[in-house]
């Protein structure tokens, strides 16, 4: 297999302002190369002094145990609680009585919560498990709209030292009952429903369908306990003894409950991300190692400060939403916005609202998000005063350039650092981001390795890659949060993840990436969406990227579909402007552009022209989707992450 071709060239470069580096975590360049070279070389050092910022219950005797590769060891020996590193190390400073939580609801109602506040009704969650029997070790699903109740049930199951496993609650019955079957929950933590788009999603009605299903398998898992949080009072069926009010337990609970000692290496919990081979897989990470990461990697990459307003918009169903908006910045005793609904409900400038009404000064979201706000239109962004904003972020997929210096200039008025962060399910936080104090990010580039990240290029046969040539991005050692294994399938654990090159095990992500001449690294797109177009391997990114900085082009997905005189060929699936004329005339234009960007090569061989694109529930294109509509070919694998499946009927019905 050839290298991925660099075709795509951005030579921007933004460095932090001499104001925001001053009041920095990590401000010279000096600092961060020192730290990264000794997190890199001796690891054992570095994590070990930042581990002693954390609470532990019983000190640690080992900080890293390789010896079972691919299976690593962290801080063994030690024992902790997540919970108590969130809530209880805060109760006896001043930030007992600051604000943890600031929740809105989509139709307007708020919640806030101090720490102190938050450390009982936590407590007081986890004795309603108790009393239904939930103990160390048992598997709780929790399928929950983002109201406070479901960051509650979290650092509850955390408490007791159940395992959690927080399925989306957007997806299937079908979904959530597969991830209760391939746990084996014994509970179910769920709400009566939720609001999204301004409809009652009917959460409670989806559990019982998906026990409904699971009764009828012989080896089912027996689940003896729904817990259901009122939010939307809707009418819910009742199955007695199994299913009761969190609100009619937790009224008699005690507000206090001991933190169960846990040794680092316990399952803290699980998390399934969709498999091409159509099962989920269920991602493991563990207490210790985890901890520390989330911990950290929240501190320096956001360069959180004692007086910020936090906001990531992503739900808690994702691994964004455990590690930035619970784990990692409730362990650093930050102040943490909550968002139940969608961005356009009631109005196009809800997230701006917010952040004006709440004086956001970090704001973590989605490209496609960004892409969608660009797509509205400035001027819902310029009637809000945000002012208080000092760093943007975000997440789930390369960003385009121009949707990148769109959130510069709009949202951040040219003067907030974004850092622009790769990371996955798997790797648990961020591995790849600027620091906002040092780098100077670049549009379309998660830069540089962050602390312990041992990131390099690689061929197929595993030999290190010059400045700008794409291959296979890799992770040569062990970091603290890795994940410890797919849930109930070693095999599949190993083969997918660290069988790629022989020798020492390395981390292979899935994705394609380069390495600028400066160090920073631009991820291409999963490898699975590489085109081989007449034995020149594009990436997808770098042609989107050329169509999206069209002016009437707000988001594009490229894929390949076979040609029998390429080998393949580029569809692209756009959506435009509302303003724009879609035509033959605009499809020219377009291929015109895209000649003009990167070369006639990357000129799509057809062009399709969509209202919307099928994505996940956290807003990944679903590329390997496209690729079958491209094909015309049926779809075969998981589908449950969907957001919408009329789109997919939509693009089914396009003629070439």
């Amino acid at each position: 297999m050839g290298q991925i071709e660099n075709v795509l060239s951005e030579n921007r470069a933004f460095p932090p302002s001499e104001e925001f580096r001053a009041e920095a975590r990590v401000s010279s360049e000096q600092a961060y190369q020192r730290m990264h070279a000794e997190s890199v070389a001796r690891p054992e050092v570095f994590w070990d002094r930042v581990a002693q910022d954390l609470p532990w219950i019983e000190p640690y005797d080992k900080v890293l145990d390789w010896s079972d590769a691919p299976v690593a060891k962290w801080f063994s020996g030690g024992k902790l609680n997540a919970s108590a590193v969130c809530l209880d190390q805060h109760l006896e400073t001043i930030r007992s009585g600051k604000r943890a939580i600031i929740w809105e609801g989509e139709p307007g109602d708020t919640r806030t919560l101090t720490y102190t506040q938050l450390h009982l009704e936590v407590c007081r969650f986890a004795n309603v498990l108790k009393a239904r029997g939930v103990k160390k070790g048992d598997r709780v699903a929790i399928y929950m709209p983002m109201i406070p109740e479901l960051a509650m049930a979290v650092l509850a199951c955390a408490r007791i030292g159940a395992i959690h496993s927080v399925v989306f609650g957007g997806f299937s019955a079908q979904a959530l009952a597969d991830r209760i079957e391939d746990g084996g929950c014994s509970a179910v933590i769920t709400a009566d429903g939720g609001w999204r788009r301004g409809k009652v999603l009917p959460l409670k009605k989806e559990v019982d369908a998906a026990l409904e299903n699971l009764a009828a398998k012989a080896d089912a898992p027996e689940v003896h306990t729904v817990l259901v949080v009122r939010r939307t009072e809707n009418e819910v069926a009742w199955s007695e003894g199994r299913d009761v009010w969190y609100h009619d337990l937790c009224a008699e609970a005690s507000t206090e409950c001991e933190p169960e000692p846990m040794d680092s290496e316990d399952v803290l919990f699980l998390l399934y991300t969709s498999g091409s081979t159509g099962k989920p897989k269920g991602i493991v990470h563990t207490t210790g190692g985890y901890m520390v990461g989330a911990y950290f990697s929240t501190q320096m990459v956001f360069d959180l400060q004692d007086e910020d307003v936090y906001w990531c918009t992503a739900d808690v169903g994702w691994i964004t939403g455990h590690s930035y908006i619970v784990y990692g910045p409730l362990a650093n005793g930050a102040t943490c916005v909550m968002y139940e609904g969608a961005p356009s409900e009631p109005h196009e400038g809800r997230f701006w609202e917010i952040c004006e009404r709440h004086k956001v000064s970090v704001f973590y979201t989605a490209p496609t998000a960004i892409r969608t706000f660009m797509r509205w239109g400035d001027e819902h962004v310029e009637r809000y005063d945000l002012s208080s904003l000092r760093l943007l972020g975000t997440v789930g997929e390369p960003i385009n350039p121009e949707a990148w210096m769109w959130y510069r200039r709009v949202v951040g008025q040219e003067r907030c650092p974004i850092v622009d962060t790769w990371w996955q399910t798997e790797t648990g936080v961020i591995m790849i981001a600027p620091l906002p104090g040092v780098t100077a990010t670049k549009p379309g580039s998660a830069t540089r390795p962050f602390f312990g990240v041992d990131a390099a290029i690689l061929d197929e046969d595993g030999k290190e890659l010059g400045p700008n040539e794409g291959g296979l991005l890799a992770i040569r050692k062990p970091w603290p949060s890795m994940l410890r294994g797919i849930w109930g399938d070693e095999a599949r654990f190993r083969e997918t993840y660290w069988s790629k090159w022989a020798g020492e095990p390395i981390y292979f992500p899935g994705d394609g990436a380069r390495k600028d001449e400066d160090g920073c690294f631009w991820i291409l797109g999963r490898v699975d969406d590489v085109i081989n177009v007449s034995g020149h391997r594009l990436s997808t990114m770098e042609v989107e990227s050329a169509l999206v900085s069209h002016p009437v082009v707000c988001e594009a997905a490229v894929v390949g579909r076979p040609d029998d005189v390429t080998g393949q060929a580029i569809c692209a699936f756009v959506t435009p402007t509302k303003e724009a004329e879609v035509g033959a005339a605009l499809i020219a234009e377009l291929n015109a552009h895209v000649s003009k960007e990167i070369g006639k090569l990357a000129r799509p061989a057809q062009i399709r022209f969509t209202d919307a694109l099928p994505k996940t529930r956290s807003g990944k294109i679903m590329r390997r989707l496209l690729r079958d509509i491209a094909a015309g070919v049926e779809t075969v694998g998981d589908t449950s992450t969907i957001e919408d499946l009329t789109v997919l009927a939509k693009l089914r019905g396009f003629e070439d």
